[in-house]
C-alpha cells in the first residue's frame, strides 16, 4: 500500500526557446493591466529585462521595477521591494533572474496585500493569503525555485530563515532555455551541482512525505543532468545541454519541493552565510562529503539512484555502488572547475567550530537526512572537506 502524501506543483510550467517575448501576451490574455517585476543590478546589465518589459508595455500593460535584489537576500531587500510594488500599484509580480530574485518576487506577491508582516510568515504553514497573481522566469539552471513553495531570507547576520507555502508556488513558471546561454562557466557548474544535490536529496529523503512523484522526478532530473552539467561548462552554447540542465533543475526543484532536503544543505547554509560563498558552490564543498557520511549506513538509496548520473555503476553491488557514486560526484564537481575544499574558498580552519554549531539550527532539513546528524558529525564533516 502507498503511504499518503501531498504533492505540489505551479498549475502551469511552460517550457521553450523565446518564451521571454511571449510574456506580455500571456498575461494580457489573463486580463492583466499591469505587473511589477523583480530583479537584480546583474539581470539589468545582460539586456534580458530590457527585453521582457518591451514584451509588457508592448502588450498594454503598464511596468513597475524593483533591481536591488542581491545574493542571499537580507530582509531589508524584501521590505523594500514590497514598499516599491505597493507604489506602482500593480496586480502581478513578475519575477526573473536567479533563485535570489524568484524568493523576493514570491515574498513580495504574497505580503503586497497587507495581510500579515514578513516575520510572521517564517515557517512551514504560516502565510496567509491571498496574494498577488505571480510568473516566476528562471534565468540559471540549478535552483528550481520557479517551482518550489520555499524563499530563503538572510535575518541578521548570517542565519537564514524560509518561508515555506504552496501559497507561493508561481501561477505560471516560464522556463526559456536560451536566457542560461550567457551564464558564466562557474556559475553553469555550481547551480548544476545545486540542481543535482536537490534531486539527490529528494531521492533519499526520509521526509514522511517523500513520495513516488518526486523519486520519479528526481531520477529524471539526475539522468538529465548528469549528461548535461559538464557539458554546459565547457561549451556553454550548447543549446541541448543548456535546455537538459534547465529542464532537469526544474524536476528536482518540483522533486525537493515536496520531499525535503537534508544534510548537505544543512551544512551548506553557514558556509554561505558566514563567507558568502555562492549557495550552488556551497553545496558543491560539503557534498562527496556528507555523500560518505550517509551511504556507510544508507547506501540502497544511493546505488539506486548512482547508474542515473553515472551508467558504470550499474554493475556494482549496493555498498560498492553508494561508495563510488560519492567519488564520481567529487569527481564531476572539479572537472567542472568548482574548488573542491574549503580553504580553497578562504575558510579558515577555526571556524569549523562554528559552522559546526550553526548547521545545528537547520533542523527542519537534518531531520530528513538517512543518518542522524550531530554536532560532532557536523565538525567531522566540515574537517574533511577543509
Amino acid at each position: 500500500m502507498t503511504t499518503p502524501f501531498i504533492f505540489n506543483s505551479p498549475p502551469s510550467i511552460r517550457f521553450g526557446d523565446g518564451l521571454l517575448n511571449e510574456i506580455g501576451p500571456i498575461l494580457s490574455s489573463d486580463d492583466h493591466n499591469s505587473a511589477f517585476v523583480v530583479t537584480d543590478a546583474g539581470m539589468m546589465a545582460t539586456g534580458i529585462v530590457s527585453k521582457l518589459i518591451t514584451s509588457l508595455e508592448g502588450a498594454g500593460i503598464r511596468t513597475g521595477l524593483y533591481s536591488d535584489v542581491v545574493a542571499d537576500p537580507p530582509e531589508r531587500v524584501v521590505h523594500a521591494a514590497v514598499d516599491s510594488a505597493r507604489v506602482s500599484k500593480s496586480k502581478v509580480i513578475v519575477g526573473i533572474g536567479g533563485g535570489s530574485s524568484l524568493d523576493v518576487a514570491k515574498l513580495v506577491a504574497l505580503l503586497v496585500p497587507g495581510h500579515q508582516a514578513l516575520q510572521d510568515a517564517y515557517g512551514v504553514g504560516n502565510a496567509i493569503g491571498p496574494r498577488l497573481p505571480l510568473l516566476l522566469v528562471p534565468t540559471t539552471a540549478g535552483t528550481g525555485s520557479e517551482v518550489t513553495p520555499i524563499s530563503i531570507i538572510t535575518t541578521g547576520k548570517s542565519e537564514k530563515m524560509g518561508v515555506v507555502s504552496p501559497l507561493i508556488l508561481p501561477d505560471i513558471a516560464l522556463l526559456d532555455p536560451t536566457l542560461t546561454i550567457s551564464v558564466p562557466a562557474h556559475v553553469t557548474a555550481a547551480t548544476g551541482i545545486d540542481a543535482m544535490v536537490h534531486a539527490i536529496e529528494a531521492y533519499t529523503s526520509t521526509s514522511v512525505n517523500n513520495n513516488p512523484i518526486s523519486r520519479q522526478l528526481a531520477l529524471q532530473a539526475l539522468g538529465l543532468l548528469g549528461k548535461a552539467v559538464e557539458v554546459a561548462v565547457h561549451d556553454g552554447n550548447n543549446k541541448q545541454a543548456r535546455a537538459d540542465m534547465m529542464l532537469g533543475s526544474m524536476l528536482a526543484g518540483q522533486a525537493f519541493a515536496n520531499s525535503p532536503v537534508a544534510a548537505i544543505h544543512a551544512l551548506a547554509y553557514p558556509i554561505g552565510g558566514h563567507f558568502k560563498i555562492p549557495h550552488g558552490l556551497s553545496n558543491a564543498l560539503v557534498l562527496a562529503h556528507v555523500l560518505r557520511f550517509n551511504s556507510t549506513v544508507a547506501p540502497v538509496p544511493y546505488a539506486e539512484i548512482a547508474p542515473y548520473v553515472f551508467p558504470k555503476l550499474a554493475e556494482m553491488g549496493t555498498q560498492e555502488a553508494a561508495a563510488a557514486f560519492a567519488e564520481e560526484m567529487a569527481a564531476l564537481a572539479a572537472r567542472c572547475g568548482l574548488e573542491a575544499r574549503l580553504r580553497d574558498v578562504g575558510i579558515p580552519a577555526d571556524a569549523l567550530d562554528l559552522l559546526a554549531r550553526d548547521a545545528m539550527n537547520q533542523t527542519r532539513l537534518l531531520v530528513n537526512n538517512p543518518r542522524p546528524v550531530d554536532e560532532g558529525d557536523a565538525r567531522t564533516i566540515y574537517q574533511a572537506a577543509w
